[in-house]
């Protein structure tokens, strides 16, 4: 076989497809027969000089994706089973992987590099490999280029896959040194130049120490600054890619070097080609994200001596760096707008622009007005539309009071303009930044309303002609519409709209049936924009809304006739169901409540019936977005929901063993929570099925972290609908729960996600918690609880001491003391006086500034004074 892999490697790219298979297969069976063999023959032929460029990449790809993989399950896997391997065997294909970064063929360079960099990724954190760096380090200097750049290269894949604590200083120092002298003006292959300056990139996260050393830290800024001005454009270009990961990993190092940087960046924003442009104005970005951060974790109260100083680049950089980013404005493409994939200097200009607004407020917009007033009118239409650009650019960030009496004076004008600009660039960014002016500036909580009973007719009508122009335009008039409806969502009883309500609909679902709705995102918008409609709209309107189900049914009934259809014409299909079935869901939640929910319950069988057929037809998409409205179905329907569940069970499992689409099993888990609180304990039947997947669920290791807190929250939410029969779960449930509940209070959470994701585990485990113990609430069984009481209430002391809780869990935890005492009553006295901190935090809860906390802990208060006085 080995003799042959050649052969098969060629076949395996073969235009015809049984070639291709039959030789797919013989890679298969040669890599199960016999793995070492098989991984040391694709070795063998990346190495080998006298064979094909397409044999030799194709094995050094299979070599690589034997070595990783993105599901985490099959890259452990795949680590385990290379370091099992035969020590003898991995050497020797170490040994052709090293020799091949000489190849003259870039492509097996390239590769190997890769390939490399994985088994390093594996080796260097078991301490295998020792040698590699070095023996790396040892070439650069010896090597005709083309194998220099290889292994520059291969230093800069390493970074990407290894973590800085398993490289010791020393090789750091090395590994930067040789980077830095690579990317060196002296260096005269452009080739070698480049890889230097990518590795760097990748080896920045290595360099804390060289950064906080002032020379060599100046060493490195000034090698990076000298490649901006290379004479090669992708030199150039990776340079200001490295100032762009410098400017967020070291911004506190800046400093010194802030004035250069903007006039490198000037220069290139000004005279470079785009992608080195593109970089320059990322420069700018990526200073405003790290000052937004900085400021708003201090929220408004920063003062100099904070962990995290905040240097105000850009409100230093102001008077320069807001002319440069106006500049780029002026440069837009003929076609953006149809482009939804599109950027350009123009786009990245103007989003700098909204960062820069975010990171210095008020400062800004004398800045910019001159520009606006001054081009606003021209005849060219580049500038008529970069002047509106840079407007809707400064919306967020700057104060209302501020803001207001421009918008004031600039709404008219912006109505006219998207009535009556003849060009299509300017009426599309007019209906962008309308829809930045409601969505910033229009609310109940503005003190000088922007919308007024003199201007709403206007703008309606304004908005709902300007759907009917082209895509892009109509598609930017439906966001505008839903920021304005949006702002009324608070308005009490009678809304600004209720008026237009009716033609607002019909101008929707027009724009939904328009043969070119498909382009721009447009029918998305104004399904979107019509949910939002209803959702915001008030009870003098519900009449209308009501009048709206049999027209969505209709449609989404038409879409299920639709029979032979190709690949494409079904994706349109499912999306347009999505569509539907997020409208109808909107629809009746709106009209859940006790006044409205009749109507809703006239049209229940058909609808679900529907909902039924959508699954039936087995699009993820769709899935998830029928699951929801079921859930809302459910909830208006309460124990009447019984009747469905015979027909909707098995897409509820088919939901829940879901793993690759992980939010269409975390979705299915909410409505298990819906359709509980609706039977209550007629889910009873249904029991032993569910809790076994969910069991399954938590237990595997393909499923997504994320799904695993509302599962936990779902066994709470199944005890509270079936009190004390769910006692038959707990030998399997409980276990669950309390190594969970250690696992989430040993965790030290390092990053903001897992801070985030460890408080959703508490809570999803504190709701389980607090379902099972009110479930129990007066039952003859109440007394199996009594062992796990001293966990439950040591889970709560733990994460009250953690110090680390949101509010949200503060609430949950604290309510979970008062459903111990409310349910154990005397037997939880002893317990909760001898807690190290349970009066503390109480204490804390009652005068904590959130009202729902505090609710939560006046209840509980009242429940522990029963059972203490008692």
């Amino acid at each position: 076989m080995a003799m042959e892999i050649t052969q098969v490697l060629l076949n395996a790219q073969s235009v015809d497809g049984i070639v291709r298979r039959q030789a797919e297969e013989s890679l298969k069976q040669f890599q199960e027969q016999n793995l070492p063999s098989f991984l040391l023959s694709l070795a063998a032929e990346l190495a080998n000089e006298d064979k094909r460029v397409e044999s030799r990449k194709l094995a050094g790809l299979i070599l690589k994706n034997a070595l990783d993989a993105k599901e985490q399950q099959r890259k452990y896997e795949l680590v385990q089973r290379w370091l099992s391997l035969d020590i003898s065997v991995k050497s020797q294909i170490k040994t052709f992987l090293l020799r091949t970064l000489s190849s003259p063929v870039h492509d097996a360079r390239s590769t190997a590099s890769q390939v490399i960099a994985k088994v390093a990724g594996i080796e260097l954190p078991q301490k295998q490999w020792p040698e590699l760096i070095a023996s790396l380090l040892s070439n650069i200097h010896l090597l005709p280029p083309h194998a220099k750049q290889a292994t520059l290269e291969t230093l800069g894949y390493m970074c990407e896959e290894v973590s800085p604590d398993v490289v010791d200083q020393d090789q750091v120092n090395k590994i930067l040194t040789a980077v830095v002298q690579g990317m060196n003006s002296s260096e005269a292959n452009t080739d070698v130049r480049l890889a230097a300056t990518q590795a760097l990139y990748n080896a920045l996260g290595f360099a804390q120490a060289n950064f906080n050393n002032d020379m060599e830290r100046d060493y490195i800024m000034r090698v990076t600054c000298e490649a901006t001005l290379s004479t090669d454009v992708k030199i150039r270009q990776a340079a200001f890619e490295c100032l762009v990961a410098i400017s967020s990993t070291y911004y506190e190092k800046l400093a010194p070097y802030i004035n250069d940087i903007f006039g490198i960046t000037a220069k290139a924003v000004r005279e470079d080609e785009e992608p080195v442009a593109l970089q320059a104005i990322e420069f700018w970005s990526s200073i405003c994200d790290e000052e937004i951060d900085i400021l708003e974790g201090y929220g408004g109260e920063f003062t100099g001596d904070s962990d995290v100083p905040c240097f105000f680049f850009i409100k230093q950089a102001l008077p320069a760096l807001v002319p440069m980013l106006l500049e780029t404005l002026l440069k837009q493409e003929e076609d953006q707008d149809q482009d939804q994939g599109a950027w350009n200097i123009a786009m990245a200009g103007g989003t700098c622009l909204g960062l820069v607004a975010r990171t210095v407020g008020d400062d800004i917009v004398p800045l910019v007005m001159t520009f606006i007033q001054e081009n606003i009118q021209q005849p060219d239409w580049r500038r008529r539309e970069a002047a509106t650009y840079a407007f809707g650019s400064i919306l967020e960030g700057p104060s209302p009071e501020k803001l207001a009496p421009i918008v004031n004076i600039g709404l008219n004008f912006m109505l006219n303009a998207l009535m009556t600009d003849p060009n299509s660039h300017v009426k599309d960014t007019t209906a962008w930044t309308l829809g930045r002016i409601f969505e910033f500036l229009h609310g109940s909580a503005t003190e000088s309303p922007i919308i007024t009973p003199a201007n709403s007719q206007q703008i309606i009508t304004v908005l709902l002609h300007s759907m009917k122009d082209a895509p892009n335009v109509a598609e930017k008039a439906c966001g505008a519409l839903y920021f304005l409806a949006q702002g009324y969502e608070d308005a009490g009883s009678s809304s600004p709209l209720t008026p237009y309500f009716q033609e607002i609909v019909q101008s929707l679902l027009t724009v939904t049936h328009r043969n070119d709705a498909g382009e721009s995102r447009l029918r998305t918008a104004a399904y979107e924009t019509l949910n939002e409609v209803v959702r915001c709209s008030t009870d003098e309107t519900a009449a209308l809304v009501a009048q709206l189900i049999p027209v969505i049914m209709l449609e989404l009934h038409q879409t299920l006739e639709a029979h032979k259809l190709s690949s494409d014409e079904r994706e349109k299909q499912s999306e347009l169901q999505g569509l539907l079935c997020g409208c109808l869901q909107v629809i009746i939640q709106k009209l859940s409540s006790e006044q409205t929910k009749y109507v809703v319950l006239q049209y229940a069988d058909e609808i679900m019936r529907l909902f039924l057929r959508v699954f039936a037809c087995r699009s993820a998409t769709v899935h998830e977005e029928a699951m929801l409205a079921i859930g809302a179905l459910a909830y208006v329907t309460g124990p009447d929901f019984a009747k469905y569940m015979i027909d909707f069970y098995k897409y509820l499992e088919m939901g829940l063993q879901n793993f690759e689409e992980y939010q269409v099993c975390a979705v299915t888990i909410g409505v298990v929570g819906d359709v509980c609180r609706a039977l209550e304990d007629k889910i009873l039947p249904y029991c032993d099925a569910i809790m076994t997947q969910l069991l399954k669920d938590l237990s595997s290791d393909q499923l997504h972290r994320s799904v695993k807190p509302p599962i936990f929250s779902c066994f709470g939410d199944i005890a509270l609908a079936i009190g004390d029969n769910f006692d038959k779960y707990f030998t399997y449930a409980m276990p669950m729960l309390q190594s969970a509940a250690e696992l989430s209070t040993h965790t030290s959470a390092t990053d903001d996600e897992m801070i985030e994701y460890t408080n959703l585990l508490r809570n999803g485990i504190l709701e389980a918690y607090s379902g099972i113990l009110q479930g129990f609430k007066s039952s003859p069984k109440t007394q199996l609880l009594i062992p796990y009481a001293p966990h439950i209430l040591q889970f709560v002391d733990s994460i009250y001491l953690g110090k680390d809780m949101d509010d949200v869990v503060m609430k949950t935890a604290i309510g979970v003391l008062g459903d111990l005492a409310d349910t154990l009553g005397s037997n939880a006295s002893s317990l909760i006086q001898q807690s190290p901190s349970s009066r503390e935090f109480l204490n804390e809860c009652l005068s904590s500034s959130d009202l729902l906390v505090k609710e939560s802990a006046e209840w509980a208060r009242l429940a522990i004074s029963r059972i203490i006085s008692a």
